[in-house]
């Protein structure tokens, strides 16, 4: 890799959409954990 390569970097606004869509992720799997556990109880 040359010194000249451009950086392989996306830009802010696609890193900030990255981390928003790893944080829905997260909070979808935690409400399907929750409404699972709160079906099987009831």
């Amino acid at each position: 890799m040359l010194w000249s390569d451009p950086e392989n970097d996306p830009p802010k606004d696609m890193r900030d959409m990255q981390v928003k869509m790893r944080r829905a992720g997260v909070l979808l799997a935690v409400a399907m954990l929750l409404a699972m556990l709160i079906l099987g109880i009831i």
